[in-house]
């Protein structure tokens, strides 16, 4: 079997990397042949890096953990650092594992992956990649399989293209600012401030933004006029977050990243479950899914 899953339904088309953390190659409308880029395309004749590919799964946690690990129920769990160049544990240890083939067809594959660890976690997960209709479905499921209960979190972490016209519309209800280590540089988030709401269809910051809104309905809304495309999210609880991340106008790609809970949950007032993370005992599930759904415009401009 090659070591990448092509899905296509004629109008959408993705391309999987089961053995390199079960990351998207690549998503493409399809339009008389030609592909239009929907995520930032991985460098083709090449393994991607974790950070080159369209996309890629955070489990079972999102984003980065400080203090080197975290108490839950009076225990302390530590953490390692996994990615280069990071001093915190980033983003789990889903993307970085080889998950196996359970089932592929033309339109649709199942992977699935046992992990011993991160730090405390022991798991086991499954992962839905589908097209139809013009629109891919990501489908996660996580299942604790340690010996106690821990706070699991999970998310989905796509480069989106940015064309000079981008407009986004994610409507939220706060955001969290970040200090210089891309932590929460508070202990509650914020009203969010003017460039930086999406309440309409606006465009992107023009600057670096990386940054976790809270209160997102799991509705949003990308467009590409230029090239006469739009992409509907839409996402199903617990995914009722979501981070934006570009560096600059001029980077190529943003980030919009379906998540159940903010940056450091683990340490923010209150705890992990206190902010979208969730006690799973032995034996219990958690799981998500997010559709992202293209349309062609009849009149590009």
């Amino acid at each position: 079997m090659s070591d990448e899953l092509e899905i296509n339904d004629g109008m959408v088309r993705a391309v999987v990397r089961p053995a390199l953390g079960a990351g998207l190659v690549r998503f493409d409308w399809v339009h008389g042949g030609v592909l239009e880029p929907l995520f930032r395309p991985a460098p083709a004749g090449a393994t991607p890096a974790v950070f080159d590919f369209a996309s890629i799964v955070l489990l079972p946690w999102s984003n980065r953990v400080s203090g080197g690990g975290f108490e839950f129920e009076g225990r302390w769990h530590p953490l390692a650092p996994n990615v280069p160049g990071d001093p915190y544990p980033n983003h789990g240890n889903g993307f970085e594992l080889a998950w196996q083939v359970a089932r592929a067809s033309a339109t649709g594959v199942r992977l699935s992956v046992d992990s011993a660890g991160p730090g405390p976690y022991r798991y086991a997960a499954t992962l839905d990649y589908a097209v139809a209709g013009g629109a891919l479905t990501m489908a996660m499921a996580i299942e604790n399989r340690g010996d106690s209960a821990l706070p699991f979190g999970l998310g989905f972490h796509p480069w989106l293209v940015r064309d000079p016209d981008t407009l986004l519309l994610a409507p939220a209800r706060a955001v969290w600012l970040e200090d210089a280590g891309h932590l929460p540089a508070g202990d509650e988030p914020v009203p969010i401030p003017a460039g930086w709401a999406f309440d309409a269809a606006s465009p992107l910051p023009a600057g670096f933004i990386n940054n976790a809104f809270e209160g997102w309905g799991g509705s949003a809304r990308v467009a590409w006029p230029a090239r006469g495309l739009t992409l509907a999210i839409a996402a199903a609880a617990p995914l009722s977050r979501y981070i934006l991340y570009s560096p600059a106008a001029s980077s190529g790609f943003f980030c919009f990243e379906p998540v159940s809970h903010p940056v450091d949950a683990y340490h923010l007032p209150g705890g992990p479950l206190h902010h979208g993370m969730v006690r799973l005992a032995p034996g219990e599930f958690l799981s998500g899914t997010v559709t992202f759904t293209a349309r062609h415009l009849a009149t590009p401009r």
